[in-house]
């Protein structure tokens, strides 16, 4: 007799491999793999590295800085990614009736507790049904996939595969706690200089070098200089009066509107653009265009 039974228990590696898998293949990253997932590199790493062990095979050729898939691995991609927008599809249609609908929104660490975040409560009072998730991360997140809706960029685009639209340009200036006494631009050669890493380097990134070339002072890099590798951290740190910092004006905006900061002198330079990215192609969906239309109205009020 046949023992072959229609429902034998499928054995397949966990879902959370073949999903790192899936979007590491996509990106062709592990960065940007663990950006979309919310995990670690070393995580999405790991994930890939069992599903290798698992099936007795290779699927990425690890080069410096970017992955490529195998021969097997192109194989097994396309079966994934296709099952995956199968079960997205059907999840959808099942749930949509119905159910309160979640809309994701990506943006960096900094402007989501800065910009985001306090502007959240304004649309839950206009869309009570429909809940925001904001995806707070510094690796741009793909707004192709499923994970996120709408993403928030900085920098100077264009942006391939997405429809991006201008939000609003950004400028810095050194910013102070109000607790430090009044300062002038002599006293930057006694006060600690606060700062942080760009993810991206740009000739065009303001940072204290470009702020003293506009001031026309000489660059000398001051024995006290703090570095944080987090803008966040920088703002937080500038809060707590350890120093001055060279700040974006639109992320302080509230902390200047308090008197918890302090513009002592200028001059402004200036930034990049915020940009509002959606998905390429995709059907339109009411509850993202809810949310993009409340971020227009969020940017039109900020700018008065």
């Amino acid at each position: 007799m046949n023992s072959f039974h229609p429902y034998a228990m499928r054995r397949l590696p966990p879902l959370s491999s073949l999903r790192a898998f899936e979007a590491a293949a996509r990106h062709g990253s592990f960065k940007l793999a663990a950006g979309e997932l919310a995990v670690t590199p070393t995580a999405i790493s790991h994930q890939i590295r069992f599903l290798e062990e698992y099936t007795g095979l290779t699927l990425f050729e690890r080069q410096v800085r970017k992955v490529v898939l195998t021969e097997a691995g192109k194989q097994l991609y396309p079966v994934l990614r296709d099952g995956f927008n199968a079960f997205e599809h059907t999840l959808s249609q099942l749930t949509a009736a119905g159910a309160r609908r979640e809309v994701t929104i990506s943006a960096t660490s900094a402007f989501t507790a800065k910009w985001l975040a306090p502007r959240v409560a304004r649309f839950n009072e206009r869309h009570p049904g429909i809940d925001l998730q904001l995806h707070a991360s510094d690796v741009p997140a793909d707004v192709a996939g499923a994970a996120v809706d709408i993403a928030i960029r900085y920098g100077r685009g264009p942006y391939a595969g997405v429809t991006a639209e201008p939000m609003f340009s950004d400028s810095f200036a050194p910013v102070a706690s109000a607790q430090l006494d009044p300062l002038a631009i002599a006293d930057l050669a006694r006060v600690p200089l606060i700062g942080f890493r760009w993810l991206h380097p740009d000739p065009l990134n303001p940072t204290w070098e470009r702020w003293y070339a506009a001031a026309g002072l000489p660059w000398e890099r001051p024995a006290g200089q703090l570095r944080f590798s987090d803008e966040g951290h920088a703002i937080q740190a500038t809060l707590a009066g350890q120093g001055i910092a060279l700040l974006s004006l639109a992320l302080v905006a509230d902390d200047l509107a308090a008197g918890r900061l302090v513009r002592p002198f200028g001059p402004e330079i200036p930034g990049h653009t915020y940009h509002l990215v959606t998905g390429d192609g995709r059907a339109p969906d009411a509850a993202v265009l809810a949310a993009v239309d409340w971020l227009r109205a969020e940017v039109r009020a900020f700018l008065g």
